[in-house]
């Protein structure tokens, strides 16, 4: 293929990204220097928080600016080489421009090694963000003891599918929260999960007291806003909220007023414990948490859903089914065909 088609940011966004937000364009395929890789895209990873990197809100890291290629997590073939830590023919994970094709010098890249009895997609899908995310703010951030209460929103997405059952392997009681009967019963079948509440059409907070009738140990918040506000009313004393995500707020502006949390004088009354995270503050310690998610796929302890997107054109299409709950699994756009 001697060209590459590659998606653009074109537009801020008012709320919802929008037909003109993101724009694809066909262009040469680029070419490589001294210590620089041609990756060809096998694999894009959509996360919640892509929609952020397209606003203007203070950031972990610098957004992504008008005019600038949009970007994701990647999987890739390295097809040319004149870097030696990247051989050709290697399988490479990292931050990439949504592109059949780019070009990198190897920073923020890792060699991806083929696991015996996983598929490439799976892997990919549980070890690039997801899995080290649910890790890390389940085990390093959270702390749960074993006995524990552990409530997961966003339960049947890509991270909470994964908490509830690494909460479990540590001996917690877990309790997801989805939306729609279809997805509870993904939680309590599929990843076994102890209980499932469909926030669509169920009380939260009185579930949560019925099946947490000593209160909640930790929340590990997906969402915010309302769910946010039920872990903290029903909140054990010293819990503690592990927030890795604030989906139901990633379509706000900077300029608008996002209400609550209206139970936080909890934090106070029941001495909690409230503390974020980002994945990328630990990419040192990936190998061995990789190594210890890989162990428990293979284990048959660890399990996933993934909802493969066909096509570098169906990228937006993709990205947009995080925020309506569209998605069936951990999303990822197949943009090549993977290598024999």
């Amino acid at each position: 293929m001697s060209t590459s088609r590659c998606w653009y940011f074109n537009k801020m966004p008012k709320k919802d990204i929008e037909a003109d937000t993101l724009v694809m364009r066909e262009e040469a395929r680029p070419t490589i220097e001294d210590g620089q890789i041609l990756l060809r895209s096998i694999y894009l990873s959509m996360d919640a928080t892509n929609r952020l990197w397209l606003s203007d809100m203070d950031l972990y890291m610098d957004p992504i600016r008008p005019g600038e290629a949009m970007k994701g997590f990647q999987l890739a073939e390295v097809v040319e080489s004149r870097n030696p830590d990247f051989p050709v023919g290697s399988l490479a994970a990292g931050l990439a421009p949504w592109a059949e094709y780019s070009v990198s010098d190897g920073t923020g890249f890792s060699i991806m090694p083929r696991i015996e009895g996983l598929e490439l997609a799976e892997a990919f899908g549980v070890l690039a963000i997801a899995g080290p995310t649910a890790l890390v703010g389940l085990m390093e951030v959270g702390r749960p003891k074993k006995g524990d209460v552990v409530v997961v929103t966003a339960a049947a997405g890509a991270v909470g599918m994964l908490v509830g059952q690494i909460a479990k392997i540590h001996g917690c009681t877990t309790i997801g929260i989805a939306g729609g009967a279809e997805k509870c019963g993904w939680l309590k079948n599929e990843f076994g999960y102890d209980y499932a509440i469909d926030y669509k059409n169920e009380n939260v907070i009185e579930r949560l007291r019925e099946y947490a009738p000593q209160g909640v140990d930790l929340q590990f918040e997906n969402v915010g806003g309302e769910m946010l506000d039920a872990g903290l009313t029903v909140m054990k004393d010293f819990g503690t909220v592990v927030v890795c995500g604030l989906i139901s707020t990633y379509n706000n502006t900077a300029s608008d007023k996002i209400p609550g949390p209206y139970m936080f004088r909890n934090v106070i009354m029941r001495r909690l414990r409230i503390e974020g995270f980002v994945i990328l503050d630990y990419l040192d310690k990936y190998p061995q948490y990789q190594e210890k998610l890989a162990g428990w796929m293979l284990q048959g302890k660890l399990k996933a859903r993934m909802h493969v997107v066909p096509g570098v054109e169906n990228c937006v299409d993709a990205l947009k089914m995080l925020y309506t709950s569209a998605n069936t699994g951990k999303v990822l756009v197949k943009m090549g065909e993977e290598p024999a």
